[in-house]
This record gives structure tokens, sequence and C-alpha cells, in this order.
């Protein structure tokens, strides 16, 4: 069986990832690539559009990341909503919000 960690290192070679850079509330800055999404979604009943930011990632690349840490995807800047496990556990995805 294939770890996540090698699947995630194969779409980062092959320019599928973004880098992003996660900025703890305490400790030491952390670099890994993550698959980063900006859907637009209808919002207002259809009157307006919003951005729902989300980036998913092995879980073991970012241990630790919680709600209200900042994280930084192509020079810009976003603040953590929720962190939530993805299928067994080995991949987590993180909603985001622009700072």
């Amino acid at each position: 069986m294939i770890a996540i960690e090698s699947l995630y290192d194969a779409a980062a070679r092959s320019g599928l990832l973004q880098e992003a850079i996660w900025i703890p509330n305490l400790g030491p800055v952390v670099a890994t690539w993550v698959e980063f999404r900006a859907p637009d979604a209808s919002i207002l009943d259809g009157i307006g559009m919003s951005t729902d930011y989300a980036m998913r990632f092995p879980a073991s690349c970012l241990t630790g990341i919680k709600q209200g840490d900042a994280v930084e995807i192509g020079g810009v800047a976003y603040r953590v909503r929720e962190v939530r496990a993805v299928g067994d556990g080995s991949e987590n995805r993180a909603t985001l919000s622009k700072l």
C-alpha cells in the first residue's frame, strides 16, 4: 500500500499542489505541499458570490494545526477556521478565511 505522503510528493513534483507555510502561535514555521481550493459559492439566494477556501494535506505534515492558526499560500495569508480528518485519518482538510 502506498503512503499518502508519497502521493502528495508525486503530485507536488507534477505541479498539482501549492506550498503552504503554517505559522503556529507557538513553535517553528512549517512549510508543506497542500491541495488548495478556492471555489466560488453562491450566497444570499444567488445575489452574490463568496469564495470557500480550503486546503487538504497529509495529517503527518501539519500535526498540531488548529483553528485560529495562520497559513500563507501563494503569498496570501489565511486564518484556519476548522480542521477535520478525511477518510481513514491519513489526510486532513482545513477550511480557511482570508486575513
